[in-house]
């Protein structure tokens, strides 16, 4: 009986661990919103090339606009 029940019980922990994710910051893009609130869910979305462009979504949402701390910037090749 002792023998059945632990590995009932490590199979229960496995599907009561909570289905959050990482959040993931672009390294591609320069800018991210991040959005929350209840209705909108709490996200951020790092697809804009500049604050004006993140602040014209923004508009209306609840929402701010905020600097990638990841952004990777473009590699500049060097031309020999």
């Amino acid at each position: 009986m002792i023998r059945l029940i632990f590995p009932i019980l490590a199979l229960a922990a496995a599907f009561a661990a909570p289905a959050a994710r990482a959040q993931m910051y672009d390294p591609d893009y320069p800018v991210c919103m991040h959005v929350f609130g209840s209705l909108e869910g709490e996200r951020m979305d790092c697809i804009f090339t500049s604050i004006a462009q993140c602040r014209a979504t923004a508009s209306g949402l609840p929402a701010m606009c905020l600097i990638n701390p990841y952004f990777a910037g473009r590699s500049v090749r060097r031309r020999y």
